[in-house]
């Protein structure tokens, strides 16, 4: 097999133009939907979904509330993974590095494009806390609406990004009779070690 890219950016963003053009936005709303697995402090994996948000040769970036169960996990061990499946398009990316928080330059730009009730809702939410009551969170959002009323709202100081840096990525493509397609970008030193592998 040929191998189209030096380096798996450009790969990766070939790849994420086609599954945003052909996926059906029906079935398949969010394309940038990719799982993150972390390690809790005892070695335990702890995975979820989240959403892309940004990418580049720098790595690739969701937010969420740092004081939450995968912000906690990341601050205290960086090393996780992120992985994504489009199976109408037959494809699958796999990442493997460790995580840095974005600036808060960044964090901030990102946050200004939110819509005002998610914005609202990132102040409100104490995330993967027990909640005492139902409608606690409502009732929260509305007194956050209330503090932020007639005024852009700031982010809060406990919400921001994390930009996974890789240092392996996996592209793989299914193939007939479960002879797939497997290509791995290895970091190594300034560049990277491209290999096919076998199903």
């Amino acid at each position: 097999m040929t191998i189209q890219f030096a380096e798996p950016f450009d790969r990766f963003a070939q790849i994420f133009a086609r599954a945003r053009a052909e996926l059906p936005s029906g079935c398949f709303p969010d394309p940038n939907a990719m799982s993150l697995a972390t390690v809790e402090p005892g070695g335990h994996p702890s995975n979820r979904i989240v959403l892309l948000k940004a990418f580049d040769e720098r790595g690739f970036v969701f937010y969420t509330n740092l004081e939450g169960r995968k912000g906690r996990e990341l601050m205290d061990n960086p090393n996780c993974a992120l992985c994504f499946h489009w199976p109408p398009i037959e494809l699958q990316v796999r990442i493997e590095g460790h995580a840095e928080k974005v600036e808060d330059a960044e964090a901030d730009a990102y946050f200004a494009t939110r819509a005002r009730l998610s914005q609202l809702g990132a102040w409100a939410s104490e995330q993967s806390r027990p909640m005492a009551r139902p409608g606690d969170l409502e009732r929260r959002v509305a007194e956050f609406d209330a503090r932020f009323d007639g005024e852009d709202v700031p982010r809060p100081p406990n919400w921001s990004g994390f930009r996974v840096v890789p240092e392996r990525i996996e592209f793989w493509h299914a193939g007939t009779n479960r002879l797939h397609d497997r290509t791995v970008y290895q970091r190594d030193g300034e560049g990277w070690k491209v290999e096919t592998i076998y199903p």
